[in-house]
């Protein structure tokens, strides 16, 4: 069947082939600012002109007349940037068929328009396209995620941290192997969470975004031959370590070699496998009836089953994180990898790095939400408590091992593994039964599973 096919020349929330861009834009619409292609080419020009002033700085001995009042003028230029900015750097690039060159050829129209044409032969200079890629690309990751998702990141571990103290007194029983074991506290488990995400997070803030700025081969090659008495490496240490507050790899080949940049990236994934823990956690809990949900009017739940209020938020995150996990680990295990001095693979690879963080913001908020429509049944928690009085036999059996009664182990494994129903009764029958002091007797009857939750550790 022929379709016939609408105009969808104009990018919109339905038209996108994308759904960061699409259905979820509303959830990443601020990563914009870091990872689009119009972002990539202001973080460009920044590197460029940055570049210019520094060597005037330096000083450059043919730039000594430069007039250090323009620096400001020449700051606007990417501090403005504009749309049109970028549509008339991406017209160039259709010419030109590189796009790093474009930016070049519209700084030094930014010159001829400032007046200062005789300078604008040392925009670039002795540069190749990656000193200017591999500089701009960590910065907007490291502003992008001290902008965006440091704060998203630190609001998910706050709301652990809230509902952690809201729920420590809540007594549950544990799983494990899927299997009632030692009941413990409700806001404990999600402390858990929380230890996990900061000790991430704070790898992910010792680490350096890395960069390379050193020519066509990492040498200085044209730098040296143009001007041999300029210190090349102290100038390029200062310049990408001081002024741009990055860290500059020493010994380079055309392109930065990427190792930090894929520890970043396997951190982000070690943060995003934590919560797709989390999320399946949740809805194991969920689907047990240790949470019930807030009803929102007018929303359904199935098409078919009136009844049902699904853990969607949960699932969306789990799903969203899943497809950002593996986007980072093809860029972690790709990017490290170039051919002899340089080849082009990494350069697509680099421009998606925005889609990863994407699916996690969507995943991150997702996840958020879920947790703002959680209510605790406390009733279904106690009943399963009350259900399994069988996990206090480690707690006697430890007990009867301290005092040295014999095979205490043993004999609590010959009560438990029945297929008959251990009950408050039946312990109370067994721990009468034991040739033990009076007081130890006393003592293990007080046990119950919901005071056997251990020590409180928060």
């Amino acid at each position: 069947m022929r379709l016939n096919i609408p105009d969808m020349s104009q990018l919109n929330e339905l038209n996108a082939v994308s759904p960061i861009d699409g259905r979820y834009s509303r959830h990443t619409k601020d990563l914009r600012l870091y990872f689009s292609e119009q972002a990539l080419i202001r973080y460009r020009v920044l590197i460029e002109i940055e570049y210019f002033i520094a060597l005037v700085e330096w000083p450059l001995p043919p730039l000594h007349s430069f007039d250090r009042g323009l620096f400001k003028d020449l700051r606007k230029v990417y501090e403005d940037f504009s749309e049109e900015d970028a549509i008339k750097i991406k017209d160039t690039e259709k010419i030109t068929n590189h796009d790093v060159k474009a930016v070049e050829y519209f700084i030094k129209d930014e010159f001829d328009r400032l007046k200062i044409s005789e300078f604008k032969e040392f925009i670039h200079f002795g540069l190749t396209s990656q000193d200017i890629n591999n500089t701009a690309t960590p910065l907007l990751l490291k502003e992008g995620i001290k902008d965006l998702y440091y704060p998203l990141a630190n609001e998910i571990i706050d709301v652990l941290r809230f509902k952690a103290d809201e729920w420590k007194n809540i007594p549950m029983l544990a799983r494990t192997h899927g299997q009632a074991a030692s009941p413990t506290l409700l806001g404990k488990e999600l402390m858990v969470f929380v230890e996990r995400l900061v000790v991430q997070l704070n790898q992910l803030l010792s680490l350096p975004y890395s960069a390379k700025f050193g020519g066509a081969t990492g040498n200085f090659n044209a730098h040296s031959v143009a001007f041999p008495s300029i210190d090349w490496v102290d100038f390029s240490n200062d310049f990408v370590d001081n002024k741009l507050g990055l860290s500059r790899s020493q010994f380079t080949t055309q392109i930065e070699h990427y190792d930090n940049l894929a520890a970043i990236f396997d951190v982000l994934k070690r943060i995003n496998t934590i919560l797709i823990d989390l999320d399946r956690d949740i809805w194991t809990y969920v689907s047990m009836d240790y949470f019930k949900q807030k009803i929102k009017e007018g929303e359904v739940g199935s098409s078919a089953m009136p009844h049902k209020v699904n853990p969607i938020d949960f699932e969306n995150s789990e799903g969203n994180l899943g497809l950002a996990n593996a986007l980072f680990e093809h860029m972690s295990a790709k990017l490290p990898i170039s051919r002899l001095q340089r080849d082009l693979t990494d350069s697509t690879v680099l421009r998606n790095i925005g889609v990863p963080l994407g699916h996690t913001f969507i995943a991150f908020r997702s996840l958020l939400k879920g947790f703002s429509k959680l209510l605790i049944n406390k009733e279904k928690i106690q009943l399963d408590l009350d259900n399994n009085w069988a996990v206090l036999a480690e707690a006697i059996q430890t007990v009867l091992r301290g005092i040295g009664y014999p095979n205490p182990y043993e004999a609590l494994k010959d009560l438990t593994r029945t297929n008959e129903k251990i009950t408050k009764e039946t312990l109370s029958v067994f721990i009468d039964g034991l040739d033990i002091d009076k007081d130890i007797k006393i003592r293990l009857k007080e046990l119950s599973p919901e005071k056997y939750t251990g020590i409180e550790l928060f």
